[in-house]
């Protein structure tokens, strides 16, 4: 099992990454406003929208009207949502009759999805309605993917134009996302997910008789719809309180790898687009590589301690692999070839329940949000995390040279420096401070249901989660209270502007500058000595931050197992 395990990841690593090229040649076309091949389809309902929405796709912004747009295109959003949980049991399309959502579940959701992280306080089966999942969830699925890839675009304008004051246009940008990208792929992913018995209906929910004579409800809905846009857009939010362990979200082994290859599929495929928009396909490559590195060893990590036993259960003459809140068709190599997945990437889908894996794993995946989720990460933030990181190793490399620090024929002054620092660390101090404040309040205390090591971990992965706008949960703490949902949504909106504003910042400052050649003495940022460089970086700022804090709860929980003893 072991080794078949392992070549099942490395061949679908490799599967996933090759798929990603000529997915991130494609990117860059529509992105850069290229002529693709369904331009002919696409580019008519492009236009009418430009027309009825009164958008100029030839006038440009300015980062700040840039930034402008894009917090206004949110707090719409956020209100749309909001509103319409509140009033779902008046409106059509609700068989269940659900009645309208609590006010702080709602606004705790609204902000979730509209951020991207998808965090579900709730059980979705029975709290939202087919209109509120397809209107509400489904359309901010897409709407928040294409708001983190605009932010990457607007960044990546900014290291190749020469003294511009313009970033490009925010409603362009989303706009040619969602028709070019996302709405293609997630139509031709819900047929084949649809296909393999991912439901899809509107009908009402279906009561069956069960052998032991009572009545089960049986929830169905919409879900194939969903389930495309939430793993193609690094949505992760599920139809389903169990969301892809649910076999009515994820049916089989088939439905499964897919659903994982779609949560990498455009992540990684942002690098690459990168790499060719810079025309600078080894520097992507080079970020490609130090983000796989850091995948395959958190993976490593991962597998190696969900294949031990647990100590206290082998003493009971029980052996193998870690198999609890697994789906046992699945097993050890899928579920943490997803795990990994998905906290790497700010998706949060689940296909086995993070409380229930060995606390290692556990460390990986909180790893892996504190950080930034910059492993890949989400649509476009990911990588615009990624590009902070390099911006902070090129000023170490600047020191270590003596000059002054360059990337992409830009100098990087300290106003890049400031704003990459502030997207950095703000989000990983806030993560402390927000957790601290949880565990020392009742109300904070009043959702914990396991004491000690485990318990901190619980609370700490809910807020990195957060602040990473991921939505996963290790699900032990009962986050439906006024406090956690106020204080996770203020955490899911700090994490998401935290990051863009510093970008669009960053991208309007190095658009207005001009390039600078580079020489000899420049330092070389695709070979293998950046690529370490980086990794360094990104590992060695992760663990200041976080050491102390991953002591006391995974770390510590692991020598109580080892030591035969329970939280």
């Amino acid at each position: 099992m072991l080794l078949e395990d392992i070549i099942l990841i490395l061949l679908f690593l490799l599967i996933v990454t090759i798929a990603a090229v000529p997915v991130g040649k494609y990117m860059s076309n529509i992105l850069t406003g290229k002529k693709t091949f369904i331009s002919p389809l696409i580019r008519p309902l492009e236009k009418f929208i430009y027309r009825i929405c009164s958008i100029d796709e030839n006038q440009e912004m300015s980062w700040k009207r840039y930034a402008y747009a894009l917090i206004i295109f949110n707090i719409i959003g956020i209100t749309f949502l909001f509103v319409l949980q509140l009033i779902q049991n008046i409106l059509p399309l609700n068989p269940a009759q659900m009645s309208g959502v609590r006010w702080d579940t709602a606004l705790n959701t609204a902000i979730s999805f509209a951020t991207n992280t998808n965090w579900q306080s709730y059980a979705g089966e029975t709290t939202m309605s087919y209109l509120t999942q397809m209107l509400g969830m489904t359309v901010q699925n897409f709407l928040s993917a294409s708001v983190g890839i605009a932010a990457l675009l607007a960044l990546i304008r900014g290291f190749t134009r020469q003294n511009s004051d313009t970033i490009g246009n925010f409603w362009v940008d989303i706009t040619r996302t969602i028709l070019y990208l996302l709405l293609p792929l997630a139509i031709i992913f819900a047929l084949i997910l649809a296909s393999q018995g991912v439901v899809a209906t509107i009908g009402p929910y279906v009561t069956a008789h069960t052998i032991s004579g009572i009545n089960q409800t049986i929830a169905l809905g919409p879900v194939a719809s969903q389930e495309a846009i939430k793993m193609l857009g690094s949505n992760g939010g599920g139809f389903f309180n169990a969301n892809s362990a649910h076999p009515f979200e994820n049916p089989n082994g088939f439905t499964n790898i897919l659903e994982t290859f779609l949560i990498l599929l455009i992540p990684i495929s942002v690098v690459f687009a990168f790499g060719y928009i810079i025309k600078n396909f080894r520097q992507g490559l080079a970020i490609f590589a130090a983000m796989m590195i850091l995948l395959v060893a958190g993976m490593g990590v991962a597998y190696w301690a969900e294949s031990q036993p647990n100590p206290i259960i082998e003493k009971m003459g029980v052996s193998g692999g870690n198999l609890e809140g697994k789906e046992l068709s699945f097993g050890v190599g899928q579920s943490v070839l997803w795990g990994v997945a998905t906290t790497s990437v700010s998706n949060g889908g689940v296909n086995s329940m993070h409380d229930s894996t060995m606390p290692l794993t556990g460390l990986v995946y909180m790893f892996n949000l504190g950080i930034g989720e910059v492993i890949f990460g989400g649509l476009g933030v990911g990588l615009i995390g990624m590009l902070f990181y390099v911006i902070l190793t090129m000023f170490i490399a600047g020191l270590m040279i003596g000059r002054t620090p360059e990337f992409l024929g830009k100098k990087l002054g300290p106003y890049e420096m400031i704003m990459a620092v502030i997207a950095l660390v703000v989000p990983a101090a806030l993560i402390l401070i927000f957790s601290s404040v949880a565990i020392s309040t009742p109300q904070g205390l009043a959702g914990l249901n396991n004491p000690s090591a485990h318990g901190l971990s619980e609370i700490l992965y809910a807020y990195a989660s957060a602040f990473a706008n991921n939505g996963s949960a290790f699900a032990g703490l009962s986050a439906n209270t006024v406090f956690y949902n106020l204080t996770i949504g203020l955490a899911m909106l700090i994490g998401r502007f935290i990051v863009i504003l510093p970008a669009l910042a960053i991208a309007g400052a190095l658009a207005a500058k001009g390039r600078v050649p580079t020489d000899a003495s420049s330092f070389p940022s695709t070979n293998a000595l950046f690529v370490i460089m980086l990794v360094a970086v990104v590992v060695v700022v992760g663990a200041l931050t976080f050491f102390p804090v991953f002591s006391l709860g995974p770390i510590l929980e692991h020598l109580f197992l080892q030591g035969g003893l329970t939280f």
